[in-house]
């Protein structure tokens, strides 16, 4: 488990993240949610020490991140960040094999290729595996990126607004994948997302920020109802249940 403890970051004189406290499960999608400037990716950040905290704990499996060598870190957390801009130029098997660089160091074992090969398949990328990166869909290309995560094979996977600008064929598979990660190979996925509905639809749990506070914390059932979402978006909400599933309805309010 991860257990991030009364996180608080300030740019300046702006408090991006006041104490904000929340715990990832391994075998569970937890969606972090809320308006723009939340603070949402901040806490990411901070949890997986791509950014310095101001103050507050993050312990992973019992150990202080801060105490974890960079390299059994990148063995036990894997992190897609908002912006994948690449300077060279690859196929979608070149930058899934990135994925084996905490184990194979750059010199792939016969082991680091079967990994790929199976993150590959997983992902539905074999028939494109060759192709450039700059020959594909927006929406391919983050499927070969999301493989690359698949292929550090870690128990902890943080993926920063993983559906932006991506169709709904394209955001469907993602969710759907980002679902078996977590339920069938039993890792812990953290997504921070905008779309409610699917947070709503492929999470089991949900964290809530405004202005920098965690303001909700809980299961699916908790936070998806009409008076939380209200409190946390400012926006009039109606909440239908379909298939088993809470929908929500905010077009048009």
């Amino acid at each position: 488990m991860i257990s991030v403890t009364n996180l608080s970051k300030a740019f300046g004189n702006h408090k991006v993240v006041d104490q904000a406290s929340a715990s990832f499960i391994k075998g569970q999608v937890t969606s972090i949610i809320g308006p723009n400037g939340a603070g949402k990716s901040t806490v990411l950040s901070m949890a997986c020490r791509l950014l310095n905290k101001d103050s507050g704990t993050v312990i992973i499996d019992n150990q202080d991140v801060l105490d974890w060598d960079t390299k059994a870190l990148a063995k036990k957390l894997a992190v897609l960040r908002q912006s994948n801009n690449l300077n060279m130029r690859f196929t979608v098997r070149e930058l899934v094999a990135f994925g084996r660089y905490p184990y194979s160091q750059g010199k792939l074992t016969t082991n680091d290729n079967e990994v790929i090969d199976k993150a590959i398949g997983y992902l539905d990328l074999t028939p494109i595996e060759n192709k450039y990166l700059d020959e594909l869909s927006g929406g391919q290309r983050q499927l070969a990126f999301i493989a690359m995560v698949v292929a550090q094979d870690t128990d902890y996977v943080f993926l920063d607004e993983p559906l932006n600008n991506l169709d709904i064929k394209h955001s469907l598979q993602i969710m759907k994948n980002i679902k078996t990660l977590a339920h069938e190979l039993g890792k812990a996925v953290v997504i921070v997302i905008h779309d409610i509905n699917f947070a709503s639809c492929y999470s089991d749990n949900i964290v809530a920020l405004k202005k920098g506070k965690v303001v909700a914390n809980g299961t699916v059932a908790e936070i998806i109802n009409q008076a939380t979402l209200s409190a946390i978006y400012d926006t009039d909400f109606d909440i239908h249940e379909i298939n088993g599933k809470r929908i929500c309805m905010y077009y048009g309010q």
